[in-house]
């Protein structure tokens, strides 16, 4: 299994964290959920020197994907996820940014992804879960031999995503985190689609949401 080297660029008013993964072995690359400041985002991969193979996307919400059509267009490559669940949310980007004080384009995937599936680039790959609650159609990716997984905004340090926008559902959601990422090792280092990085024992013994779940 290739190493993976990680770069986080925050993005939109929301400080979304944009992640491009680097496969060390080939220097292909992954852009994960491009919400916007597509030029921020460019600068970065350029920092890299790596050649972005695909764009991956955890859920459909504009800070996450706002940016994945502009992205796509620039780079001519694949837009991997989220689960078909969101589409309603992709196809109303447009209206829903406009809200949020930025732009951005309604998007659809190449490839909507589900419960078992794998995403590679490069030698590198992830495991895909579904893990719906925060929106219908959330996916997590998970790279077990390198202990690390991106959750878009599905568990947060010492929090866990909203459920109070479209689709949402707080039971899903909690149902999700303790059957999908619970499950996983205490020592497995998560991305957040917001704010720092954490580990999984860590919330499991300090989230104040997830006690009940213990």
């Amino acid at each position: 299994m290739s190493q993976v080297k990680v770069a986080i660029v925050p993005v939109t008013p929301f400080q979304q964290n944009c992640t491009i993964l680097i496969c060390e072995a080939t220097k292909k690359a992954a852009v994960v959920d491009p919400g916007g400041d597509v030029p921020l985002i460019r600068r970065a991969i350029e920092q890299t020197g790596a050649q972005v193979e695909k764009i991956f996307l955890t859920h459909g919400h504009a800070d996450h994907a706002g940016g994945a059509a502009e992205l796509r267009e620039i780079l001519g490559v694949p837009i991997e996820g989220p689960h078909v669940a969101d589409k309603f949310l992709l196809d109303s980007l447009e209206a829903a940014s406009a809200r949020f004080g930025f732009a951005c384009r309604n998007v659809a995937p190449d490839r909507w992804l589900e419960e078992g599936d794998t995403v590679a680039f490069g030698e590198a790959s992830l495991d895909v879960r579904f893990c719906p609650g925060h929106t219908p159609g959330s996916v997590v990716f998970i790279n077990e031999p390198m202990q690390f997984c991106l959750v878009g905004d599905v568990l947060f340090e010492g929090s866990i995503g909203r459920t109070d926008l479209p689709g949402g559902d707080h039971a899903t959601l909690m149902k999700s985190i303790k059957t999908k990422l619970l499950t996983l090792d205490d020592a497995m280092t998560f991305i957040s689609g917001h704010g720092p990085l954490s580990t999984i024992g860590a919330e499991r013994l300090n989230n104040p949401f997830l006690q009940q779940l213990a």
